[in-house]
């Protein structure tokens, strides 16, 4: 009989106690797959999205930043309305057409409800052109034909239930728009999800650039014939002055919006692809436990093999040929599973705001390839090893009882081996806590983890001796005798609970990890704010949007309030005493700033600082640059003069909040920033007056009603969201790591129903001697419980060691406060006993329907 016959007949023989290992591969496969399908299918939409919008060639002043920048004043950079005549000029120009486009709005409508994007996708607003019909179409009403008229993209007006005469208000810089809907227009190609209103040219121009004449680019189209190359060229000899302008073709317009959205899109693939080979290295242990088992019941039958003439490589390609067919099985279940893993993605996507059209779905030929090849070869490693025990079996094998285990007890040198591995990689952790840098203590830290986890995969078989025992003492052996038995099961094969425990080990380890990082951030950031923060309340945008003249007016006028400090950003080139020059951000803020921010001052007087023509550095900054107080510094504004500030004040750079930031006042900025080009506030710090807080903070929460893009917060609040962030964060990654826990829980359900399967005629004989069904039942799920249990132990404790670890890394940053999250590792501990009890419930099923007799006289 052929290798290939035997392993097919093999194969199929144990296809039930495939199974699982076949879904362990497939959902390995599948998250893989879907990873890069959903991916790959955002990128197509956007690629389709950025080159139906863009013009054959746009012209655009050279100062405008990239596509998702916004603009420190919030007003983009604009050209004057006379360059559009310039650009018609140019040869093979068919027309050229003034546009107008801002990010920094806000619309709401009558009820001050906020229409834009959930998900971070931005709100856009301008004025209707032609170059619009490339990607939308008017699909009932008309565009804006004055400034009481307002059109709304279909998506928006469907999700926010709007029709043709409801009003809009459009809130930019320079005051409020107030309008009523003429028309709705609907995307041709996908819109992911911003949300997009268009208003009359004139309008445009008045209220989002503050100028009449003016357009933010120029959407020029070719004479048919003329490649968008040549027409670039074209018009940039017709403009003349190439320093004043960007020019850039259809191509070269979607490349670049495409590289604002690259960087998001890289982080979720490869986050998403992290977590699937967590899942995959799981998945290793479940189909090392598999092939070891169905090795060990089949050694009877090996021996049998070996005797008739098979050799050594016959009977270990036979089993690495089951494995191709498990791991090809699995894939080819795997790549369809990943893709309809990501349309569930895109519905998933499309509820929060973000819509992807299957008609996008893109599905490369690469994805199932990786599929296949990643599913084959993951199996084929993770059954190598059985392979060769299998072909190690004699042929006197066929003389012994099938299923004698030949590998009950962990060998010393594996155990010394998982010795000195943890040992090193403990080594490592303790190196962490003692480095003076971050980078360096990272890695010891990435050295430390990868380390103590391969040496406790290694020492699992000697752990489960101890572990179980102990455990045994305190679970068990409260069930009197059953659970005895159920202990000498779990200890039987040390090397098999080893390899179960240490899947669920993995999962857990991360989750107990990430869980003291996110616990001791939150507690470090919480002391930090109550050190150093002494507003009482803090205004912001949680997407970035700057804060509108008009809502700074409105905090001004609330009751109670005894300062409002303003706070911006401006982008400037210092020139250091040391001749070094920097391009850096300086911080405009009143006087009063340091009152709503306590910081260390090492030299000088902070108030000084706020004085005129002078300013703050950071210690971190003073010493790199060699500077002292009573310094100069030359401050080149970006969007102003240039200042010379005397150095009045080093402030410490040892916190987390403001850290490195160069202070002076609003008046000193004021006097070398033009006022239209003066940034706005990115946020605003107010506090109350004596015993008025309560009153207060209603107030300002009132004053701001009107724009919801911003919140009020008190430090209460900011505490309280902080904490929210970083939780939603950390659920986002217990999601991710739950594929990993499923596949480790799958393997628990594989051993035990391996090891029932193993057990037939012992089962059988301790029916026969008075074992009830309900008692053998309970048997098997202690075993699980224990199984579990130590996993979950093993887990716990590598986590919580990386975790530490970690944060010691996260002190160097300023986040100095250790917090284990105790009440989420009793949690997860306690819910790892209820995964054993779930893991068990088919296996105790099959094994209390056995029939006595026949499990008596199975042959192994």
């Amino acid at each position: 009989m052929t290798v290939w016959k035997t392993s097919m007949r093999n194969f199929l023989a144990h296809k039930g106690r495939m199974a699982l290992s076949a879904v362990a591969v497939l959902l390995s496969v599948a998250f893989v797959c879907g990873t890069l399908v959903f991916t790959d299918t955002m990128n197509t939409t956007f690629d389709k999205l950025f080159a139906a919008s863009s013009a054959d060639v746009t012209v655009s002043p050279k100062a405008a930043g990239d596509a998702d920048d916004m603009p420190e004043n919030g007003r983009p950079e604009a050209l004057p309305a006379s360059t559009v005549a310039l650009v018609e000029k140019a040869d093979g120009v068919k027309a050229a057409e003034g546009a107008v486009t801002s990010m920094s709005v806000t619309v709401v409508d009558s009820h001050d409800k906020n229409m834009g994007s959930e998900t971070g996708a931005p709100t856009i607003a301008g004025n209707w052109t032609r170059n619009d019909l490339r990607s939308m179409e008017i699909a009932s009403g008309h565009a804006p034909r004055g400034p009481t008229e307002v059109m709304v993209d279909a998506d928006t007006a469907e999700k926010h239930h709007l029709k043709i005469g409801d009003e809009l208000r459009t809130i930019a810089v320079t005051g409020d728009i107030r309008a009523k809907i003429s028309g709705i227009a609907a995307f041709t190609v996908t819109n992911p999800g911003a949300a997009v209103v268009f208003l009359d040219t004139a309008t445009a121009q008045q209220k989002l650039l503050g100028a009449s004449g003016v357009f933010t680019h120029i959407s020029v189209t070719a004479e048919p014939g003329v490649s968008d190359t040549r027409l670039k060229a074209n018009v940039a000899a017709a403009l003349g002055d190439e320093a004043a302008y960007k020019l850039q073709t259809q191509d070269e317009a979607a490349a670049a919006n495409k590289d604002s959205m690259g960087s998001f899109l890289d982080v979720m693939k490869y986050a998403m692809l992290g977590f699937a080979g967590i899942a995959l290295l799981v998945g290793i242990f479940l189909i090392v436990n598999t092939f070891s088992m169905l090795v060990a019941q089949r050694t009877r039958e090996i021996g049998l093999m070996r005797a008739i003439g098979s050799s050594r490589k016959q009977v270990n390609r036979s089993v690495l040929v089951e494995a191709v067919l498990l791991g090809t099985v699995g894939s080819v279940l795997g790549v369809g599973a990943g893709i309809g893993l990501a349309v569930g993605l895109m519905s998933l996507m499309g509820a929060i705001g973000m819509e992807l059209s299957t008609e996008d779905l893109t599905v490369a030929w690469t994805t199932p390839v990786v599929g296949l090849v990643l599913g084959v070869v993951v199996t084929v490693l993770a059954a190598y090893i059985p392979a060769r025990r299998a072909g190690k079996v004699s042929p006197m094998a066929a003389l012994r009882d099938a299923g004698t285990p030949a590998d009950a007890k962990s060998g010393w040198v594996r155990a010394g081996i998982g010795l000195v591995l943890t040992g090193a990689g403990a080594a490592g952790l303790w190196a962490t806590t003692r480095a003076d840098e971050a980078s360096e203590g990272s890695v010891f830290l990435a050295l430390g983890v990868v380390l103590t986890l391969i040496g406790f995969i290694v020492i699992g078989p000697l752990l489960a001796g101890l572990v179980v025992r102990g455990l045994s003492i305190v679970v068990l052996r409260l069930f009197g005798p059953v659970g005895r038995l159920a202990e000498r099961n779990a200890l039987r094969n040390p090397r098999r609970t080893g390899a179960t425990g240490a899947a669920l080990m993995i999962g857990l380890a991360l989750v107990a990890c990430l869980s003291v990082v996110g616990s001791s951030m939150v507690a470090s950031a919480t002391d930090e704010l109550d050190r150093s923060v002494g507003t009482d309340f803090i205004v912001q945008s949680s997407t970035g949007q700057l804060i509108v003249p008009q809502a700074a007016e409105a905090m001004e006028k609330v009751p109670g309030i005894e300062h409002v400090t303003d706070y911006k950003m401006l982008a400037a080139k210092l020139t250091n005493p040391d001749g070094s020059t920097v391009d850096e951000h300086v911080t405009a803020a009143d006087p009063t700033y340091p009152q709503d921010l306590r910081r260390e001052t090492l030299s000088g007087d902070l108030a000084k600082a706020y004085g005129a023509d002078s300013m703050s550095v950071g210690s971190d900054y003073a010493e790199l640059h060699g500077i002292e107080v009573g310094n100069e510094i030359t401050v080149a504004f970006k969007a102003g003069d240039t200042a010379k500030l005397k150095v009045a004040a080093i402030t410490s750079d040892d916190t987390n909040v403001d850290q490195g930031a160069m202070y002076l006042n609003t008046t000193t900025a004021e006097k070398y920033v033009p006022d239209g080009r003066m940034p706005k506030n990115m946020i605003m710090f107010a506090s109350a007056q004596d015993g008025k807080e309560k009153e207060a903070y209603a107030a300002l929460k009132s004053a701001l009603a009107g724009y919801p893009q911003y919140k009020v917060q008190n430090q209460a609040d900011f505490k309280e969201d902080l904490k929210d962030q970083i939780g939603q964060l950390l659920n986002i990654v217990y999601g991710l790591l739950a594929l990993a826990i499923i596949v480790a829980v799958l393997g628990v359900v594989n051993t035990l129903a391996l090891s029932v399967v193993e057990r037939t005629r012992e089962i059988g004989l301790m029916r026969a001697i008075g074992l009830s069904r309900r008692q053998l039942r309970r048997m098997i799920r202690l075993e699980s419980v224990v199984i579990a249990l130590f996993g979950a132990l093993l887990g716990l404790g590598l986590g919580m060691g990386w975790g530490t670890s970690a944060q010691k890394l996260l002190a160097l940053e300023g986040l100095g406060v250790l917090e284990i999250p105790w009440p989420t590792i009793i949690t997860v501990f306690v819910a790892s006993a209820f995964v054993g009890l779930f893991a068990a419930l088919i296996p105790a099923f099959r094994a209390g329907r056995m029939n006595v007799l026949a499990a008596i006289a199975t042959d192994g």
